[in-house]
């Protein structure tokens, strides 16, 4: 385990997002930060905290709390609603509204590359609140490769609405009524000495946020 110093306190907040990045817009606006002030980058959801552990970015948006012993995540700064992915020809996608339950007739995806499994199965949980199995039996390693894969098949992707960001018109974005919305937070390397700028990032972040502490 390497220790890594402190960028300096000037630089652009190098600041990672999972895959739409409006939610980083969005906490950067509620820390009244400018998007000027920052960097927005996609990270590999295949191997989603080596861009931390590489210092290649200082802060990233996380969602369901991981539990990394080498990374610090802030308090939930948000939620976001949960959504399934499916093809604009799908069963699903003409409700407005749809329950796991009958999502899990559907095949759903594997966790790309190294994404932690404990994790995943917050994503894509192993059985429905009922009891239903959900069988995950699509394999990717990415957003495009799986919005690619639900195109052309009766796969589906259990996800969160902000996906809708980035779905082609041959995609639909349902919500899913029935599971509970999903904590945001903001992850860190712990061996790193984060610059001035970007620790009162966080900290403005957390002030802003109306969550209460115990999430």
């Amino acid at each position: 385990m390497h220790e890594t110093t402190a960028r300096p306190a000037d630089n652009p907040i190098r600041f990672g997002y999972p895959s739409s990045p409006r939610t980083a817009q969005e906490i950067l606006a509620s820390a009244n930060v400018s998007e000027d002030r920052a960097v927005l980058a996609p990270y590999d959801l295949a191997d989603p905290f080596s861009t931390l552990r590489r210092g290649e970015l200082d802060v990233i948006v996380v969602k369901f709390g991981p539990q990394e012993p080498d990374l610090v995540t802030s308090k939930v700064l948000q939620f976001e609603s949960r959504a399934v992915i499916v093809s604009a020809e799908h069963p699903l996608a003409g409700h407005d509204t749809v329950s796991v339950e009958d999502v899990a007739a559907y095949d759903a995806f594997e966790r790309p590359g190294d994404f932690p499994e404990y994790l995943w199965d917050e994503i894509v949980p192993r059985r429905t609140p009922q009891g239903r199995p959900i069988h995950r039996r699509h394999r990717v390693n990415g957003i495009p490769e799986m919005m690619a894969v639900v195109m052309r098949s009766e796969g589906v992707h259990l996800s969160v609405a902000s996906l809708a960001d980035l779905a082609p018109p041959a995609i639909k974005v349902v919500p899913i009524h029935d599971l509970p919305p999903v904590p945001v937070c903001l992850a860190w390397y712990r061996h790193t000495e984060l610059p001035g700028n970007v620790a009162r990032f966080i900290a403005a972040a957390e002030a802003a946020s109306p969550v209460p502490a115990n999430g």
